[in-house]
């Protein structure tokens, strides 16, 4: 054999780990660069239906069709996947609950609004086992009305339609909801490395449940809520029920409507851990391909029906579990309590000397009857006295508790879908709901231009005008659908006050805003776009470049009456590099938050790049701070950003607290200053090849029209009219 000769003998062609989970990536080399992949996550190369417009196509659906199709569904069990007493219901509000209850208050990431439950990490939660049987069981409907119907909206459905077909009488149900077509990997839920590890490592203090690690809304890894057999898995009711308060309250739920999800939420269906559960398979994401998508195989008697191991719980919670009725509270307050283990040796409850006719019959054996069981979190019901309180409310008016049990449902299925004007289908409640954040229509026959002159003769600062549009738009997260422009919430309790807002400076340009609004008949919330619009006009034409921005009237003005002020409080930002301003030192970089921020705005890197060169050179810095204002003529929207950060007759210089001198090489003269979030767009590989396209000469009017773009968009994101 010479030197040319390759033995390919038992060689593999593929270069190992290159296509799977296994490959070492750059953040892995190099764990410090900043990772931008949070703003592609939805990339359209990855959606096989880019050319569909699903809010639209979901208009054509037969609803009344695909309601009696999966109603129907709950009662024909399958032999695969036999169902509890014959009825599906339990499983589906489950996969419905567990789709939507990974919701959180704090960033609005989470939820079922794009049926992320189908995808790692959410679809191999231990929380989540066996859901993976539930998605399958609706297949065949999925199948039937294909792109009409998506997964996110088949999901929740499923759970309303279980809650009607025992009995209850629900609120109302909207379609509207896009599926995604890859895992949200970057969406940050918790730093442990195990599932469930203990809930000590999320909070400062375990036994101060509001210490818990933001944006997290769950005690563990792996959880939707709290561990059910007790904090870290040691039961004690009155230390859950501090959990459950917390955990509920950060997807934006009160005590009421805690207490009636739980108490409803365990009114039908079963708890499965009848077997070991050391004999369960992997999860659905770690198990072999021959399990096509399934996981927690169970070779005990196959791990069907009563037989099942899922929490590892065993049980049901009333009597008749397939009836909507008051059987939990009958049983809960009806007995006392003691606790025992299940068959798979997880914590639980056991009534004391329950009657034979109180206890439900088996899941698979109607001619046995079976203990029923409730969980430390059932019993946090009864003994923390505000719960207690309340569940005494619900039993004395079981009408009470059936509507505010509907209400809080419906709010937990709808939280992340957006305001009422985007509901779709005949079951849409037509009442506004607070937490909906409902915005009155606005005026669209004023004269535009007249507004325009009037805003462009009150004596109103560029750096004026368009901070604080941008202000009022930045609140926007796609996550949610809540905040952004429309309803000019700026003007109101909270946001009024936030330190990133610059009261006094705000206070200042509204006055000069809202006579204008009064006078002309536009809404304050267009007049503040508007003047944002006409500050980059005239910043353009000061740049050499005429342009008109786009607008499109028709925002309206939320009252004090239509807005939650507790809720909107998650929208202050802690940080805005948009403005160059972070309210203090966090543990995570200032370019780390620039990017948290783009990505809720529902921005790309491209678009965050322009918009950052452009409001530095606006000066519509925080403060007026000049970091990052890499211009002499501020107020024009020029590329001047970008051409001195790219500028080699500069050096970069740290002078302490993450900020930088941005120094003449040969004087040794400091020219600018500077930040993090200025200079990782020279100093990113990435961001600097963007950096480097506007520091072009042939990019001048590019800039501005990309800068308009980006703008326009930012501005227009919460117009769910114009789409």
């Amino acid at each position: 054999m010479d030197g040319n000769d390759i033995d390919t003998k038992g060689k593999c062609p593929v270069m190992h780990g290159g296509l799977t989970s296994t490959e070492t990536t750059v953040t892995d080399w190099w764990p410090k660069t900043l990772n931008l992949d949070i703003l592609h996550q939805h990339d359209s190369k990855s959606n096989p239906l880019a050319d569909v417009d699903y809010r639209e196509a979901v208009k054509e659906l037969d609803f009344e069709a695909v309601k009696a199709d999966v109603k129907a569904l709950m009662t024909e069990s399958q032999d695969w996947w036999p169902a509890d007493w014959g009825h599906y219901g339990g499983l589906m509000i489950r996969l419905a609950w567990h789709s939507a209850g990974s919701y959180r208050l704090a960033d609005g990431r989470g939820g079922g609004g794009h049926g992320n439950i189908r995808f790692a990490p959410l679809n191999s939660w231990p929380d989540n086992g066996n859901l993976d049987k539930a998605r399958r069981l609706l297949w065949p409907v999925k199948k039937k009305y294909g792109n009409k119907l998506s997964w996110a909206d088949l999901i929740l459905l499923a759970g309303n339609m279980a809650y009607e077909s025992m009995g209850l009488k629900t609120f109302g149900f909207s379609f509207g909801r896009e599926d995604i077509w890859h895992p949200e990997k970057d969406t940050y839920w918790g730093a442990e490395r195990e599932w469930l590890a203990p809930s000590d490592t999320r909070y400062e203090d375990v036994m101060k449940p509001d210490t818990m690690e933001n944006p997290l809304a769950a005690v563990q890894m792996g959880l939707i809520y709290v561990n059910p057999e007790g904090v870290n898995g040691e039961p004690d009711p009155i230390k859950t029920a501090g959990q459950v308060r917390e955990t509920f309250a950060r997807m934006a739920m009160n005590d009421e409507e805690t207490a009636a999800l739980t108490c409803g939420g365990h009114t039908v269906g079963k708890a499965h851990g009848n077997g070991d559960a050391e004999t369960l398979g992997a999860e659905p994401e770690a198990a072999d391909v021959e399990t096509q998508g399934f996981g927690w195989m169970n070779p005990n008697l196959d791990g069907k029906a009563t037989n099942a191991i899922t929490s590892g719980i065993e049980g049901a919670w009333t009597t008749n579990p397939t009836k909507w009725d008051m059987g939990y509270f009958d049983l809960l307050f009806g007995y006392e309590w003691e606790l025992t283990k299940s068959p798979a040796g997880a914590n639980q409850w056991r009534p004391i000397d329950i009657k034979e006719e109180d206890m439900p019959v088996d899941s698979t054996d109607p001619t046995k009857r079976v203990m029923p069981m409730m969980t430390d979190a059932d019993m946090a019901m009864k003994m923390d006295p505000t719960y207690r309180a309340i569940c005494e409310k619900f039993m004395a008016d079981p009408a009470y508790f059936d509507d505010c049990f509907a209400r809080a449902w419906f709010k937990l299925i709808h939280r992340d879908l957006g305001p009422r004007t985007r509901y779709i289908g005949p079951d849409a409640p037509a009442e506004d709901l607070i937490w909906q954040d409902p915005v009155p229509a606005g005026a669209t026959d004023y004269d535009v231009d007249a507004v325009k002159a009037k805003i462009a003769d009150a004596g109103l600062s560029v750096s004026d005008m368009v901070a604080t549009a941008w202000d009022s738009a930045r609140t926007f997260r796609q996550s949610d659908l809540r905040g952004g422009a429309n309803g000019a919430r700026i003007r109101l309790a909270p946001q009024k006050d936030w330190e990133g807002n610059e009261p006094e400076r705000l206070g200042r340009v509204l006055a000069a805003l809202e006579p204008i609004a009064a006078e002309t008949g536009a809404s304050i919330a267009d007049v503040i776009v508007l003047a944002g619009n006409v500050g980059i006009e005239q910043a353009a034409k000061a740049a050499g470049v005429d342009v008109e921005v786009p607008f499109v009237p028709g925002r309206g003005d939320a009252t004090d009456e239509m807005t939650d002020a507790e809720s909107f409080e998650v929208l202050e930002p802690l940080a805005d590099g948009f403005r160059n301003w972070m309210k203090k030192d966090y543990v995570v970089t200032a370019e780390e938050m620039l990017l948290d921020r783009a990505q809720l705005m529902g921005l790309t890197a491209p678009e965050m790049t322009c918009l950052i060169g452009g409001m530095r050179v606006l000066g519509t810095n925080h403060g007026g701070s000049a970091h990052g204002v890499f211009t002499d003529t501020p107020g024009a929207l020029t590329t001047d950003f970008f051409t001195n950060l790219t500028d080699m007759s500069f050096k970069w210089d740290p002078t302490g607290n993450n900020e930088y001198a941005i120094v003449d090489r040969k004087s040794g003269e400091t020219k600018f200053t500077a930040t993090r979030v200025d200079l990782v767009f020279g100093s990113n590989s990435i961001l600097r090849a963007y950096a480097e396209v506007y520091a072009q000469d042939d990019s001048k009017e590019k800039f501005v029209n990309d800068f308009v773009a980006a703008w326009t968009k930012v501005m227009n994101a919460d117009r769910y009219d114009l789409a």
